[in-house]
């Protein structure tokens, strides 16, 4: 393609694009990225509607809706779930980044991550496509940390110095404990993902994604949440990734009260085929918020760091806004 027939069709395309940010009803959808691999005995268990198969009760068929379960001896699973969030301001990750300080403890059995700016928010990345290259690169990144096994293999093994040698090793990807993507989701800068255990996943029900731009015109994705949807068991949980507006003015709080606003109001899921999937944000049984909401103390600089010195949180809560304007 020559450089004139490239610069042609790159006008006739962003037209196109912004027209498509701006009036693109971002609704709830099955548009995201996780992990299918087609080698797995269990490849077949993915991410698929569970329905009911008269010659193999409870079998996993994509074509037909799921049955009612009736379960008259409720059990409780207790997993443990870690959400983290980090703003990283535009800066693209090195390829020696290494993880292990942020993801320190991988005994969890749930891994959120949600990220704000992982691409600078410049105008061609507001309005143009995104840049899914930086998502692959922090996925790969979670993947490998989530995955190493650290053994500590005692005495026997003692340096010189008299410290034990550490041993890190990359789980088995067919082992149960290996971690899996089942849901990532870009949004501009924002970005969430999630990862569960291996033998976590067949379990999984009914994942989804709901996007909201909150940022220029009060549509675009500058600014806004990722949400995400997926139940477990029996239990259904929403994961709300936002970028909140900025700024540390006087009244510049009640925007970010406004973004929250509008994520609750304009983020929507599919009610699945039976009609009784939870729709709104708040119609989940677990639901939590993460990313940069900008919420700030109200109070000056000085007795903030002073508040801070003398671990007075008691003090701190009261002027921290979200409690000021939300309670």
């Amino acid at each position: 393609m020559t450089a004139t027939a490239r610069n042609q069709r790159e006008v006739i395309m962003w037209p196109r694009l912004v027209a498509n940010k701006i009036l693109k009803k971002r609704l709830g959808s099955n548009n995201f990225v996780a992990d299918f691999p087609s080698n797995s005995e269990d490849s077949t268990l993915q991410l698929e509607t569970p329905s009911f198969d008269p010659e193999k009760p409870l079998s996993l068929c994509p074509t037909t809706p799921a049955p009612k379960i009736l379960n008259h001896h409720k059990h409780t699973h207790n997993y443990k779930v870690f959400v983290s969030t980090w703003n990283v301001g535009g800066v693209e990750p090195r390829d020696d980044m290494n993880m292990a300080d942020w993801i320190n403890d991988t005994s969890c059995d749930i891994y959120v991550f949600g990220f704000q700016e992982i691409v600078p928010l410049k105008a061609s990345n507001v309005l143009g496509s995104e840049n899914s290259m930086i998502c692959m690169k922090w996925n790969s990144f979670i993947r490998e940390t989530l995955n190493k096994k650290i053994n500590y293999p005692g005495d026997k093994n003692k340096e010189k110095n008299g410290k034990s040698t550490i041993v890190e090793s990359s789980i088995n990807p067919e082992s149960q404990d290996y971690f899996q993507c089942i849901i990532s989701k870009q949004m501009v800068g924002i970005l969430i993902t999630v990862w569960v255990r291996r033998n976590l996943r067949p379990l999984i029900r009914n994942p989804s994604v709901s996007c909201v731009g909150c940022g220029i015109m009060g549509c675009l994705g500058n600014k806004g949440s990722v949400s995400v949807r997926f139940q477990l068991h029996e239990t259904s949980f929403c994961f709300v990734c936002c970028h909140l507006a900025s700024g540390g003015r006087q009244g510049d709080e009640k925007l970010r009260n406004s973004n929250v606003a509008e994520i609750l109001n304009r983020t929507s899921f599919p009610r699945g085929p039976l009609l009784d999937l939870p729709r709104k944000i708040l119609d989940h049984q677990r639901v939590i918020f993460l990313g940069d909401l900008n919420y700030r103390i109200s109070l000056p600089e000085a007795t903030t760091r002073s508040l801070v010195d003398s671990r007075d949180w008691n003090a701190l809560l009261k002027s921290d806004q979200v409690f000021i304007y939300n309670y």
